[in-house]
């Protein structure tokens, strides 16, 4: 595309004329102005590979994929710092805060000039109504605002929180991508009908984000759009398409042909390497807190015994799946949970590569009991990958074993029944796990504990609900790492591999890495995304 400005015009045209009046011949140039390489459209365009499968309502989606719903249309009281894996908690609708030395009281100061979608304005008296909906929705990050008692409002601007008993994990609660999220008092009262404000919430919002929810069409899209009040700064993307697109080969295609901005998780081994090979798209690996791990069911067979679930896990060579599934984008670990929540001399994982002692165990065994079935998430490429790669390695010691794929609302209907783990789970689940908060107690609580939610095949370590909940009250690494030898111990968890975030985006899309925080994985800060 070329421009003139007015001036050049009426230059180009005396020069013209004074060319003819003396005969000479002369050529008028024009100043090329490069087309901008990117869309300059302020539409963003992206997916869901799947639908987040329940609705946009912070007090009840407790998924991956819908985070950035979520995360950009509600906002809690702090936040993460993006960029980093330092857990840096940071501002959001609070601008400063203070925490007892007992860690009972939390003093909040709240910023100014917020509003409601829905024209209401933020302050102080919006907090326990929030608080007070989590806990009767009771979904599953209802956890999080289980131990407060109380919420005083000393002014509109300044909160106060008390708890019940200490709680070193609270900030991180708050912190959280699922944590507790303010909403308008007045609109929790109007919508509430019989389900607390459930049904309203499927297809409305009453946050305080940059963007509104305009569409939530299940299984089809959703849409989210720029706030006009929004407090902070008007992002470049004012509305933001994300279609469900359900087939992994199809919003390949129409990423490859520029439809979407970028695909944001689950991307195949294949695909990763197929994408690091193009000179025209941009590839990153940003670090979270996620292990691919493996879960043991203690309730079938051989391994209702300890020491042949030790022997089974050492039989799993964690350096071949690593460097199989998820070439470049992970590393095997040496903690037993995610990276980053605790020291390094803290959580050892200390299970070697050593099929020998499994070996021996299956050679006693009557055929009868040699049969293994590991399990996967449907939804999840990878996890399929990892247990047809640990099935033909646990094969090659002489067990026979079926890699079955199950539903992700089967896979979590069986928490809290020893029954269906003896009934309906396979002997080992293979399953990613990513903790709630850049926390260990949102690790160790949420995967070893039975009352924690992630328990799939129901392993049971005594006294580990205890230990955790001394841990958490004093914020102690010792005795986190108590927590951590028992649950290496009983055989029943393995982590297999620390995982990286990979996107894959169009060239021109920038802020990735800025706009992504470390423990919400699967999504980005959209509002600080922009072309270029």
């Amino acid at each position: 595309m070329t421009s003139r400005s007015s001036l050049q015009k009426v230059g180009y045209c005396l020069l013209a004329a004074l060319s003819v009046s003396v005969g000479v011949l002369m050529f008028s140039t024009t100043t090329a102005v490069a087309a901008p390489s990117f869309p300059t459209s302020h539409t963003l365009d992206l997916s869901f590979l799947q639908d987040p499968g329940q609705p946009p309502d912070p007090d009840v989606f407790y998924g991956g994929e819908g985070l950035i719903l979520t995360r950009d249309i509600y906002q809690g009281l702090v936040q993460y710092a993006p960029n980093t894996t330092s857990g840096k908690i940071i501002p959001q609708l609070a601008t400063s805060w203070k925490v007892s030395s007992d860690k009972l009281t939390y003093t909040f100061q709240l910023r100014h000039g917020v509003v409601f979608h829905d024209g209401t304005p933020f302050t102080s008296a919006a907090i326990a109504p929030s608080f007070a909906r989590r806990t009767a929705v009771d979904g599953g990050p209802a956890y999080m605002v289980a131990d407060v008692t109380a919420v005083t409002t000393p002014d509109p601007y300044t909160a106060v929180i008390t708890l019940k008993q200490p709680n070193s994990a609270f900030l991180d609660f708050l912190a959280s991508a699922w944590g507790p999220v303010m909403e308008s008092p007045p609109a929790l009262v109007k919508y509430a009908g019989t389900d607390h404000d459930q049904t309203y919430l499927d297809t409305h919002d009453i946050g305080t984000g940059p963007y509104v929810l305009t569409q939530a069409k299940v299984g089809v899209s959703y849409q989210m759009k720029f706030f006009p009040q929004y407090w902070g700064k008007k992002p470049y993307y004012t509305t933001v398409n994300l279609p469900v697109i359900d087939n992994l080969s199809n919003q390949e295609i129409q990423f490859n042909s520029g439809q979407i901005a970028a695909m944001l998780h689950d991307l195949t081994t294949s695909a990763l390497a197929q994408y690091r090979t193009k000179a025209n798209v941009k590839l990153y690996t940003i670090p979270i807190p996620e292990s691919q791990t493996v879960f043991v069911n203690e309730n079938l067979g051989f391994l209702t015994s300890q020491v042949d679930r030790v022997a089974l896990l050492e039989a799993i060579n964690r350096q071949a799946i690593v460097d199989g599934v998820f070439p470049g984008r992970a590393t095997v670990p040496t903690q037993a949970g995610p990276a980053h929540l605790l020291p390094l001399q803290n959580g050892k994982q200390g299970i070697a590569y050593n099929p020998a002692p499994l070996k021996r165990i299956v050679a006693k065994l009557p055929s009868t009991e040699r049969t293994l079935t590991i399990g996967y998430d449907t939804g999840l490429p990878d996890d399929e990958l990892m247990a047809e790669d640990i099935g033909a390695q646990l094969q090659s010691d002489g067990l026979t074993v079926k890699v079955v794929g199950y539903q992700t609302s089967q896979i979590y209907g069986w928490v809290g029944s020893v029954q269906d783990s003896k009934t309906q789970s396979p002997n080992l689940l293979v399953n990613y796990f990513t903790p709630d908060a850049d926390n260990p107690y949102t690790w160790t609580h949420i995967e070893y504990d039975p009352l924690g939610g992630l328990q799939f095949l129901n392993c049971n370590v005594p006294g580990i609900a205890a230990l955790d909940a001394q841990a958490v009250a004093a914020g102690s690494d010792a005795l986190y790492n108590k927590v951590i030898e028992k649950a290496v111990a009983s055989g029943c968890w393995l982590n297999v591999a620390d995982v990286d975030d990979a996107i894959v985006a169009q060239p021109w899309l920038k802020g990735i890495p800025q706009s992504h925080i470390f423990a919400a994985p699967e999504t980005l800060d959209v509002a600080t995304l922009y072309p270029g």
